[in-house]
């Protein structure tokens, strides 16, 4: 198996989990027609699935195949405070009513799923917990709210050099014969 390949666990609006593999990126097919992703299962069969029916994918540590209800341990839904690792705070609406908070990066990738109107990569509440990250196709959900743009507020950013006026320039300018300085 390609070492881009991860497991996963793909919730269904039905309630079916679906353990298998996905690569991290890129696994949305067929944008324009009926966008699916080809699951690898665990026989090593691939398994077409229509986006449109994918509540979420986690991708996890273990599959847990013993435990049919919560497979993916993803049990707590939302943040207790504000997180501190820097990202976009999402809460999301689930066309079933459910409710999902994450945190999204704040880098091209965002851009770039926003763009292609796919979906979006979360960090779940709880990263200790069995899923480590979360795709949420954009046809699962109803509404997406902001919460917070959460940001390090200890690191500033460092001025241009240009804007620092120098005093170096002026320094040594008594000392210095005026017909024997530099044009």
């Amino acid at each position: 198996m390609s070492s881009a390949h991860k497991k996963v666990i793909v919730r269904r609006f039905t309630g079916e989990t679906l353990p298998g593999y996905l690569p991290l990126s890129s696994l949305v097919r067929n944008r324009a027609t009926q966008p699916t992703i080809d699951l690898l299962d665990l026989t090593g069969r691939v398994i077409p699935l229509l986006l449109n029916d994918i509540k979420h994918v986690c991708y996890v540590r273990d599959f847990n195949l013993n435990d049919t209800a919560n497979p993916e341990r993803l049990t707590r839904r939302t943040f207790l405070a504000r997180p501190r690792t820097e990202g976009l705070w999402l809460r999301m609406t689930f066309r079933s009513g459910d409710i999902l908070e994450g945190l999204a990066a704040t880098d091209i990738a965002l851009l770039d799923d926003l763009i292609n109107d796919v979906g979006l990569h979360l960090t779940p509440p709880d990263t200790r917990s069995n899923t480590q990250r979360i795709y949420v196709p954009r046809t699962s959900l109803t509404e997406l709210q902001l919460l917070a743009v959460i940001t390090t507020p200890s690191r500033r950013k460092p001025l241009p050099a240009a804007s620092v006026p120098s005093m170096q320039e002026d320094l040594f300018d008594d000392l210095i014969p005026p017909n024997s300085r530099p044009n």
